[in-house]
């Protein structure tokens, strides 16, 4: 089997390696957690290659033995002699019932470094966090960004391969696929889709109502980058002839949430320094996962700004920025991105098609009261600054694409 590697995110699980601390790999199903696993044993069999490490996957059926925490805390106890340089690096750790009290045993006797994946967020639920609190670092992994798209697919970066990026995503997988074959991708997406939704939905969560579940994921593809609260959830459904429940829809948009398929982002008072509740934007985890939904692949034309947005927020997190949506008195900023002591803000629209255009995206990053850098993302090919708005830089999104910090 064939493994790309993906440094950005070997490098930030080697960085915390030897720190006392549990790392989780965590992200939806089929971004590459379990080859990121895979490159991580490589990498430790190069740079200690004393070491004793044990790969634990799920998915094999060597290991159906280990089905308990009590199977896997004998396990480990066997295989790894205390007081090595040990490592324990498990793929689909939630598919172990009771999982948590054998790696917290392994934990309190520092027996090994611990390295997980799991696919959906059930298993940081409020009650598990706080059995692992202080004791291990979330590191989470993203379907592919453009750079890694070029990689993974033997891409020239050209105005094509950008095209294709936004038209098909960055599942790993589609490196089994042309991209002239265009209903197996669907396909391809489409599986992934029904697995995510059965195993870490509707069974996870026991949902009931599918059809609803499914409708409600529809209708968040169809308005990603909108402002949604379950009100307008609600009264859109009412609309269509479907009664549900305020309960019922913030009950199943957490569930979509934790499993990873789309990410839901609050709002931030630029100017008061507070986030918002109630009314949020939500994004796909994969913008090519999005547009298969909405039935929108290869033809993305007519949601090229929603698809331009999803992309830029998915680039900023591969960066490791935590993403907000920026609100002003008189408007709004797509996306505020903060990392650290650092803080930039970012308006995305396809073309700066005139007078009014311009105003509008660069009128509200000038409103904003500070000196943090600004920039306005699109597709037009000329970029820099306009003389009527100083210190406001416009940047093509393939460039954009290829910086990791503004």
């Amino acid at each position: 089997m064939k493994i790309i590697e993906r440094p950005i995110y070997l490098n930030r699980i080697t960085r915390q390696l030897g720190r006392g601390m549990m790392l989780v790999l965590v992200g939806q199903r089929r971004v590459g957690k379990s080859f990121m696993l895979r490159s991580l044993v490589r990498w430790l069999k190069e740079h200690r290659q004393d070491a004793n490490v044990l790969f634990i996957d799920k998915d094999f059926g060597n290991f159906d033995f280990i089905k308990t925490g009590a199977d896997l805390y004998a396990h480990v106890v066997r295989e790894l002699p205390e007081g090595a340089d040990n490592y324990l690096l498990i793929d689909e750790i939630q598919d172990i019932e009771g999982y948590e009290t054998a790696l917290r045993s392994l934990y309190a006797e520092e027996r090994c470094q611990i390295v997980v994946t799991g696919s959906n967020a059930y298993m940081f639920s409020s009650e598990i966090a706080t059995k692992f609190s202080g004791r291990y670092i979330e590191i989470p992994v993203y379907s592919l960004g453009y750079g890694e798209f070029l990689v993974f697919h033997q891409l020239q970066d050209t105005r094509d391969s950008l095209l294709r990026y936004l038209e098909f995503g960055g599942m790993p997988g589609l490196v089994n696929y042309r991209f002239d074959e265009v209903p197996e991708i669907k396909a391809y997406l489409q599986g992934i889709y029904n697995t995510v939704v059965l195993k870490d939905i509707i069974a996870r969560e026991q949902i009931r109502n599918v059809r609803f579940l499914e409708n409600l994921i529809r209708f968040l593809a169809d308005n990603a980058g909108q402002l949604v609260s379950v009100n307008s959830i609600v009264k859109y459904l009412k609309s269509q002839g479907s009664t549900v429940t305020n309960d019922l829809v913030s009950k199943y948009l957490k569930a979509i949430n934790d499993a990873f398929i789309v990410d839901s982002v609050a709002r931030y008072d630029i100017h008061g320094k507070r986030l918002f509740e109630l009314i949020e934007k939500y994004y796909f985890s994969d913008h090519g996962m999005r547009n298969a939904i909405a039935n929108e692949m290869p033809d993305i034309f007519g949601s090229i700004e929603k698809i331009m947005e999803n992309v830029v927020r998915h680039h900023l997190l591969i960066q490791g920025y935590e993403v907000y949506v920026g609100v002003l008195p008189s408007g709004e900023i797509d996306f505020v991105a903060r990392k650290g002591n650092q803080t930039v803000y970012f308006q995305v629209c396809y073309r700066l098609s005139g007078p009014g255009t311009i105003s509008r995206e660069f009128g509200n990053l000038q409103a904003v009261r500070d000196d943090y850098p600004k920039y306005v993302v699109s597709m037009e090919d000329i970029a820099g600054q306009l003389k009527e708005y100083p210190g406001i830089r416009h940047i093509h999104l393939h460039d954009f694409l290829h910086r990791e910090d503004y």
